[in-house]
């Protein structure tokens, strides 16, 4: 059995991601742990929403608070969903969640079914659980639940995914281990074809890649290099430095932040071969072959381009996709211009260039898209422009519970992105069609005399 734990700060997102599953009978709740279940089968997102907040401090400063967890028996393992509910619950007892709310879920849509969890890992008492032994408590707790249930082993490839894979932070030292590990996991566990490709993914962890060359003894010689960045992607630079670059940044460009050096890089053979330029290389050929043949490229277009249809603007897409298990890698002009743009699909590991599925989703249309008010057309009704994940919550909640009889204040989580929700008044479908013909309509306009 494969267990994955991510973190993230869309709680919303993951409640939603998972109860749209159930209430479409793509699924079942199995349990639920200090959250209400009406016994309908069905999952009321804002119900739970609810429940779980009140077991959040008004005064919440836990960063990614959100845990969501995949319990992934293998395919041959014939589990009932009593067995299931036991295997979940035993899990999170072990791992030192077991008297936090919870709620379980079973994914039927594929022939492989699997759990989804979903949790806090916030205390009542404002305290957070740490996450820094989590894999080991992981591994320990399915390889028990394994010999108890009599489940097939993870096999070696499949322990890869295993690792949950957390930002470096510099304040917690070590440095080195941490990009080791968390380089380790990426290069071998997901599918790239460029060394820009997996810079992007990459950076998601706040870890740069850089290509180094030179001549020794005659004999050119090519080679990889690591270093961790900040939440910015800045490399090397003291805190004082960093601070005063961001500002400025900031103010000239509020998208993005010039990266600047901030750290000391590691040689890809302090790390271990498997991390190397041969290793990489060879990577790139055999991600090739599976997207190819997986027809990958196509499967994530069909999965993207309607969350950009409902999307007003680079924050509120990047979040749409984060609750659909993907990411988003914009890389920006001086001028502020979006000029690259990486897709990272975390459930198929996949990592694409936007031009690499269509062109809508390459990054002359994205810049259209988000930066060209003519263009994209006026902003989606009731959802405001600045990409606030907590005016889209009140959007949410106006057209989905209009006599909202409770007056818990969700203003302390508003950085926290807590409420991310799709806009249900557009259709991703509809809007997508109207831009397409828009486009051509302007491709048969003859030059102007």
């Amino acid at each position: 059995m494969v267990a994955k734990i991510s973190f993230g700060n869309s709680l919303f997102g993951a409640l939603a991601y998972n109860g749209e599953k159930i209430n479409k009978d793509k699924g079942k709740l199995l349990a639920t742990n200090r959250i209400f279940d009406d016994g309908t089968g069905k999952v009321n997102i804002r119900k739970a929403l609810e429940d779980f907040m009140h077991f959040i401090p008004d005064r919440c400063r836990t960063e990614n608070p959100v845990v969501h967890i995949s319990l992934n028996p293998h395919p041959d393992d014939r589990l009932t969903d009593t067995d299931m509910e036991n295997i979940a619950r035993e899990y999170m007892e072990k791992i030192g969640f077991g008297g936090q709310p919870y709620m379980v879920y079973k994914h039927e849509d594929i022939d492989r079914h699997h759990m989804h969890i979903v949790t806090i890992r916030v205390k009542e008492d404002g305290k957070a659980i740490s996450s820094s032994n989590n894999f080991y408590q992981s591994k320990r707790a399915t390889r028990e639940l394994e010999k108890k249930y009599n489940l097939h082993t993870a096999e070696r490839g499949q322990a890869i995914s295993e690792i949950p894979l957390r930002k470096v932070n510099a304040s917690e030292g070590d440095v080195k281990k941490q990009i080791a590990n968390t380089v380790k996991a990426v290069v071998r566990g997901y599918h790239y074809q460029t060394l820009g490709e997996l810079r992007a993914v990459l950076s998601l962890y706040n870890i740069a890649v850089e290509e180094t060359r030179g001549i020794a003894r005659n004999r050119e010689y090519y080679g990889l290099v690591y270093s961790a960045t900040d939440d910015n992607g800045n490399k090397n630079a003291s805190k004082r430095e960093q601070s005063e670059l961001a500002h400025s940044a900031e103010r000239e460009h509020p998208r993005r932040v010039n990266p600047v050096k901030i750290g000391n890089p590691f040689k890809a053979s302090k790390i271990g071969p498997s991390v190397g330029y041969e290793a990489v290389q060879k990577r790139f050929a055999w991600s090739k072959k599976q997207i190819t043949e997986g027809g990958i490229a196509a499967s994530l277009k069909e999965k993207i381009l309607p969350i950009l249809a409902a999307s007003s603007n680079t924050e509120d897409f990047k979040s749409r996709l984060q609750a659909q298990g993907m990411d988003v890698v914009f890389r920006y002009t001086d001028t502020g211009r979006i000029y690259g743009a990486t897709f990272i699909d975390h459930d198929s590991r996949s990592v694409l260039n936007g031009s690499r599925m269509c062109k809508e989703l390459s990054a002359n249309a994205l810049e259209q898209h988000f930066n060209n008010p003519h263009d994209h057309g006026q902003t989606q009704q009731g959802q405001t422009t600045g990409g606030s994940a907590f005016s889209g919550a009140d959007q949410w909640q106006s057209q989905s519970a209009p006599s909202q009889d409770y007056d818990h204040s969700y203003s302390d989580f508003y950085g926290f992105g807590l409420f991310t929700t799709d806009n249900p008044a557009v259709d991703p479908a509809e809007e997508e069609f109207r831009r397409r013909m828009q486009r051509k309509k302007k491709k048969r306009r003859g030059p102007k005399l």
